[in-house]
C-alpha cells in the first residue's frame, strides 16, 4: 500500500481561493482556471500562499522585471479610470484585483509579449476598460 501525502497548505489555499472567489463574485470557472494556473507554477503558488498568510505580495515571482505589485497597481489604475474617479474609494474590491493579478501573472509567464506591451505603454489617454 502506498502512502499519500497531501500538503495541507494546498488544501487551505484551495479553500481560500474558492472563498475569495465567492466573495468577489467570480464564477467557479474562473477560480478553477486560476487554481490550475497556480498548480502549474510552484513559485506562483508560493506567492499565493504568502499573500493568504500576509495580505501582501512577497514579489518573488517576476516576468521580464515585472512583479505582482506592478501588476496590482496597473489593474488598480485600470479600475480607477473605469470608474472615472482617479482615487481608491471603498467600491474598489481589492480581493478581486488580487485574483486578477495572479491570473494576469500566470498568463504573462506563459506569453509575456502582450502583457509586457500593456505594462510598458501604460493606459494612455484613450484607454477604455
Amino acid at each position: 500500500m502506498s502512502n499519500i501525502i497531501i500538503d495541507a497548505r494546498l488544501l487551505k489555499a484551495y479553500d481560500a481561493l474558492n472563498e475569495i472567489g465567492r466573495q468577489t463574485g467570480r464564477d467557479e470557472e474562473f477560480t478553477e482556471s486560476l487554481w490550475g494556473e497556480l498548480g502549474q507554477n510552484d513559485q506562483l503558488m508560493n506567492e499565493f500562499i504568502f499573500y493568504l498568510d500576509n495580505h501582501s505580495f512577497c514579489d518573488k515571482v517576476t516576468c521580464n522585471g515585472y512583479g505582482m505589485t506592478d501588476i496590482y497597481f496597473y489593474l488598480m489604475r485600470c479600475f480607477e479610470i473605469g470608474q472615472d474617479i482617479g482615487k481608491n474609494y471603498q467600491d474598489c474590491n481589492k480581493d478581486a484585483l488580487v485574483l486578477e493579478c495572479f491570473m494576469m501573472m500566470a498568463k504573462m509567464i506563459k506569453d509575456p509579449a502582450p502583457y509586457i506591451s500593456k505594462l510598458q505603454k501604460g493606459l494612455g489617454m484613450d484607454y477604455m476598460p
